[in-house]
């Protein structure tokens, strides 16, 4: 096969990887495809949990097909002993005669291991097809391996002036239902929905996915120094049928932390810096739980914090056609910024409309 038939079938792969997005972490969205003979024999994806992985799947599929024939993985199998057998192995003994992969995986127990496993059993490896797609999409992953904390996009919903409210507070609806409709897509492809403390206070949210047909839930993460939530809001009624986080401050009310535990939260203290929650301790807390993807739905001092740390990979931006005016709630809390040149940096990654609205997806810059 030539580089042009390599691409199409690595673009299948990425696809199916897509699928696990948010399921199954802090394992990667791995896709895998299997193809002989110009067909594909096997396809399979990484299951929720993480487990089996995708290779697994695909080759249980492709049965005796898989003989002689080409894998085109997402990413570098495996070459440790987790709670399976390493995939490599599996391709080994299934006769896969080529493996195609866009990058090594930056988990050090493989880190390129994967791939010389498979040389050394007379595999032919071919690599960097379709690498920087592939490394957008295990951004999370990569980050949470080598920093500890996870992938993080900021979503904003605003009118043409930046307002998230009006003076009095109102602030339903200012996007339409196709854009709040691609919000709930959105929070499916993300391991957790986060938001803080003033938010969860003002709209009592459920922060789950609704509207989509999907039976599984991402994690509900609030950023609450001291705990001020309401008991008989949403998230606490339904704690304990959805996993709901709370990051606070170690000062915060015993006596609230007692009963946000009998509700079924999980508790995480973090550091704080003045009078603050640290971001990068919040951050840092959930990629040690296992977090490689989260999306942070404001409100502004928590947006204004993760972007004074240079903190947010990713932003989504909804722009409604409406002028609300200075006195209006802004998206985002006061900064402190003095200079232009502390400000965060993003590029415009994508721009399109959602029904009447607009969405931009700007990235961080690099370089």
């Amino acid at each position: 096969m030539g580089p042009a038939a390599d691409q199409r079938w690595m673009r299948t792969a990425l696809a199916l990887g897509r699928r696990g997005m948010g399921r199954c972490w802090p394992n990667p969205a791995v896709g895998c495809v299997i193809v002989a003979g110009g067909r594909v024999v096997g396809r399979g994806w990484t299951r929720p949990g993480g487990r089996p992985h995708a290779e697994t799947v695909a080759l249980a599929q492709a049965g005796a097909a898989a003989r002689g024939a080409v894998a085109y993985v997402s990413l570098e199998p495996c070459a440790h002993h987790g709670q399976t057998p390493p995939c490599t192995d599996a391709l080994i003994a299934a006769g896969i005669a080529r493996v195609v992969a866009p990058l090594p995986d930056s988990d050090p127990r493989v880190a390129g291991q994967g791939f010389e496993r498979l040389r050394m059993a007379g595999i032919e490896v071919v690599t960097g097809v379709l690498a920087e797609e592939a490394a957008r999409d295990h951004a999370g992953f990569f980050l949470r391996t080598e920093t500890g904390r996870p992938f993080v996009t900021l979503k904003l919903a605003a009118s043409l002036d930046g307002r998230i409210a009006t003076a009095t507070g109102q602030s339903k609806w200012i996007t339409g239902a196709e854009a709040r409709r691609a919000v709930h897509a959105m929070r499916a492809r993300h391991d957790a929905v986060m938001v803080g403390a003033g938010t969860a206070r003002a709209d009592d949210p459920s922060l789950t996915v609704r509207d989509l047909g999907m039976a599984h839930q991402p994690v509900r993460v609030v950023v609450s120094r001291r705990l001020d939530l309401p008991l008989l809001g949403q998230l606490a009624r339904s704690a304990r049928d959805l996993p709901v986080w709370l990051l606070h401050g170690t000062d915060a009310d015993p006596e609230r932390q007692r009963a946000w535990e009998g509700l079924g939260a999980r508790l995480m203290p973090c550091a704080r810096v003045g009078v603050h929650l640290d971001p990068a301790d919040v951050l840092r807390q959930l990629g040690a739980a296992g977090l490689t993807r989260v999306f942070c739905e404001g409100g502004g001092a928590l947006s204004a914090s993760l972007l004074a740390a240079d903190l947010v990979d990713e932003l989504a931006v909804f722009q409604a056609g409406m002028a609300i005016g200075a006195e209006g709630l802004p998206m985002i809390g006061a900064m402190g910024l003095d200079r232009l040149e502390n400000a965060a940096r993003f590029v415009l990654d994508d721009l399109r409309p959602i029904g009447a609205d607009v969405l931009q997806i700007w990235r961080r810059a690099t370089g």
